[in-house]
């Protein structure tokens, strides 16, 4: 537990997973986490300062090649999405030349006018000069794509009719008690979501029309009047399709070539650099640790575009896409006016960040980046974040046109909206209906939001079913839906609760200790599946798949105060006790999965929650995600090795995260309501990455006598320190061991694997005390 020889950083979050150094052997899986990390404390961190945690799942980005991308998305939005068409790509490829050329009119739109907003777009200048040069070249493309015809594909599809919008407003939203404002430059739309906001606008010139055109009109009539002009409100982000984020280089050396008059198909060409580079991000972070990204060189018959290519790979085997990464670096450097403005992966990051938050259940995100010339295609869902290599869309237009042609065709699921799912406004409230397996749910807008990029992103919403009610009756609290993405490579938590069930069945201790599974529903569509249409390299790992389970509403241990407190926490403790021994290891231990409810005039302790849970049948570490939630794991997992994977997580792990959440329960709220800002010392630990939030820990464990217990009973206190005592006593045993063992030149050897024997006497030292019996009496 000591961090002797560890280092870390003050409030940078952990890297992404690392190999174990030598030949230590992988106990527990290695953190992999960004976001994620702090999505549920989310109030604590602040969106403003996220950007740390939206960067470190931005450095893990997978590859893929810009036609498998774009056939991808043809495949989706053709007319037999579950039949392999192969030959979509160049079928549509062909079929868009006469757009490209100018041969093509869509009412009073002729696509002859991409060419001339492209010959604006090039032009030199500020960035924010050419958002409408790009905007007028795009949605002539899009009205006049509309006309074209292919075997295979859909029709354009009435229910998005996508459109290219400017944004110069802040948009606004609100995750658990904060509010983020961001700014993309410019977005996709349905184009009835452009509309409304000047459709409704009173007494101003902008957007006012006599009457609403119908079809191509309301598409010119908007395309003219309103797609590059001010909104009249903020956007709202969930009705936002994709955003898009240019960055033009001020200190270029070669102009932008112009479009060229005539385009035919031709052989995909890599740009320079092929991919956006994200290792530059690692050298402007001091946070230790190696990263896992795998590099690929780029090709050596690349486009010299974007003014972002340099000089071919020397011999020393330097390869160009580390060399473009400096490029961008340097020139990001050189031309950034706020020396806090991130890394444009990063921004555009931080958009899907808001996307993913303002839809429930979305599957998947797409966003484009466009660098002078050169576009990418960013794909994002809960096993991680793919980028596509470059395509040079002005001289490679034919494949931007697909591109668009595949969009336009795309249903609401194709963007990623969970089709399952249907928003509905229920007593003036937004809600959502999903009916699955004839149960249907409705649930309501309490859910608390998840600020991320991946991860299991666990919503918690209210939900009713008249199915369930007349199947189990009704509940005094009502019923919850958790819906989350699971991966597939861990036992599923159902399963869990089903083998948990039956434990319950033989022991006091947990019957009406753990949760009520009603109901539950597994998507089958896994996040895996679009890695393997797109040849990522292992495709498999970390995959996730939707989950939905409903169950009987539960309340928080941190609305008590003082003794219930205690009261419960202990029999989550007995509970987990008796799990522990079962084969059933909790592992995630922290204050919001430690609940209640009552039974009889009693308050009923419940240990909830076991998606990162394990069974003792499992071989070896499952999944890709760390267990535990960073400010309440124990210390050894916590620092370095712990973060490897190199420390095998055992019971007096989770039995300290116990102590760890009571202290935090009982230093952060007064008798049931959260304490003050200033007032709350230990929120350093969820803001803070995991080896930093080790190290805090341990100097507490020194000094926690010095800290404000002027709020708690004398009795909680005093039971506090001396749990924090044993823990401190514990850990200089251990230590002390470790050091016999390295001095006697046996090495330090790791914590044996311990008995219910060892289990029981570690817990008899907290049980064994006067203020623990004290505690348990009846009042």
């Amino acid at each position: 537990m000591s961090p002797a020889g560890e280092t870390g950083t003050s409030s940078t979050p952990p890297r992404a997973n690392a190999p174990a150094h030598g030949a230590s052997k992988i106990e527990s899986t290695p953190n992999s986490r960004g976001a994620s990390v702090v999505s549920e404390n989310i109030s604590l961190v602040g969106v403003k300062k996220v950007r740390p945690w939206i960067q470190r799942d931005i450095e893990q980005v997978k590859e893929c090649g810009a036609e498998a991308m774009l056939q991808a998305l043809l495949q989706r939005a053709s007319s037999a999405p579950e039949t392999q068409q192969p030959e979509l790509l160049h079928k549509c490829l062909k079929a868009v030349l006469p757009v490209c050329n100018g041969q093509v009119s869509a009412g009073c739109i002729h696509s002859s006018g991409i060419e001339t907003a492209l010959k604006k777009y090039v032009r030199p200048g500020v960035e924010n000069r050419f958002y409408g040069p790009f905007i007028e070249a795009t949605n002539i493309a899009l009205a006049c794509l509309q006309e074209i015809k292919v075997d295979g594909m859909r029709a354009p599809v009435p229910a998005v009719d996508m459109i290219c919008q400017q944004n110069d407003m802040p948009m606004y939203q609100n995750h658990q008690t904060v509010k983020s404002t961001r700014k993309p430059e410019v977005v996709f739309l349905h184009l009835n979501s452009a509309c409304a906001p000047f459709e409704d606008e009173k007494g101003g010139k902008k957007g006012k029309q006599k009457d609403v055109e119908k079809d191509g009109d309301e598409r010119k009539a908007h395309m003219v009047k309103n797609a590059m002009a001010k909104r009249p409100a903020p956007l709202p982000w969930e009705d936002v399709l994709a955003c898009i984020e240019f960055k033009r280089k001020t200190d270029r050396k070669k102009p932008i070539k112009p479009p060229h008059s005539s385009y035919e198909v031709n052989d995909y060409v890599p740009t320079k650099p092929e991919y956006l580079p994200v290792d530059h991000l690692k050298a402007e972070d001091p946070a230790p640790g190696p990263s896992q990204i795998a590099t690929q060189p780029a090709s050596n018959t690349a486009i010299v575009s974007s003014g972002l290519s340099i000089a071919q790979p020397s011999k020393g085997g330097s390869s160009s896409k580390r060399k473009a990464a400096d490029t961008l670096q340097s020139a990001a450097k050189k031309s950034r006016i706020d020396p806090e403005e991130p890394d444009v992966t990063v921004q555009t990051g931080m958009y899907a960040a808001e996307m993913f938050a303002a839809n429930l259940a979305v599957n998947h995100l797409i966003n484009l980046i466009f660098v002078d010339d050169v576009m990418w295609i960013w794909y994002y869902d809960r096993q991680g974040t793919i980028q596509s290599s470059g395509i040079n869309f002005i001289q490679d237009l034919p494949r931007f046109m697909v591109l668009l042609y595949a969009l336009q065709r795309c249903e609401p699921g194709d963007w990623g909206r969970n089709k399952d799912f249907l928003p509905v406004q229920v007593e003036g409230k937004q809600c959502h209906e999903f009916k699955i397996k004839d149960v249907e749910h409705t649930s309501h807008d309490e859910s608390v939001t998840r600020y991320g990029l991946q991860g299991r992103a666990t919503n918690v919403v209210p939900v009713t079913s008249d199915a369930l009610a007349k199947k189990h009756g009704n509940f005094r609290d009502g019923m919850v839906a958790k819906i989350f993405w699971g991966e597939v490579g861990r036992t599923s938590e159902p399963e869990i609760l089903k083998k948990v069930k039956e434990i319950a069945k033989a022991h006091d201790t947990v019957k009406d200790h753990i949760p009520e599974l009603l109901w539950h529903h597994t998507f089958t569509n896994p996040t895996s599946a679009i890695r393997e249409a797109l040849g990522v390299p292992e495709p498999t790992k970390g995959s996730r798949v939707l989950y939905i389970l409903v169950f009987p509403k539960l309340q928080p241990i941190t609305e008590l105060y003082d003794k219930a407190i205690f009261d419960v926490w202990r029999q989550c403790i007995l509970c987990h006790l008796t799990l522990w021994k079962e084969g059933v290891y909790h592992r995630d231990v922290r204050p919001g999965n430690l609940m209640w409810y009552w039974k009889d005039g009693k308050r009923m302790g419940v240990l909830n929650d076991y998606d990162l849970s394990s069974l003792a049948s499992d071989q070896g570490p499952r999944g890709n995600e760390r267990m535990g939630t960073v400010p309440f794991m124990a210390i050894d997992l916590l620092l370095v090795k712990g973060q490897r994977g190199e420390v095998k997580h055992l019971y007096h792990h989770d039995l300290e995260s116990f102590i760890w959440c009571f202290a935090w329960i009982c230093l952060h709220y007064k008798q049931g309501v959260l304490l003050p800002v200033e007032s709350r010392p230990l929120d350093i630990w969820a803001t803070a990455g995991a080896v930093t939030c080790g190290e805090k820990k341990y100097l507490f464990l020194r000094y926690f006598k010095d800290y404000d217990s002027s709020h708690l009973e004398t009795l909680t206190w005093n039971f506090l320190v001396e749990c924090l005592w044993e823990l401190k006593t514990d850990d200089e045993r251990r230590f002390n061991l470790r050091m016999k063992q390295r001095l006697s030149g046996a090495g330090e050897q790791p914590d044996a694997e311990e008995s219910n024997s060892d289990i029981d006497d570690f817990l008899h030292k907290f049980t064994s005390s006067t203020n623990w019996d004290k505690l348990s009496k009846p009042s």
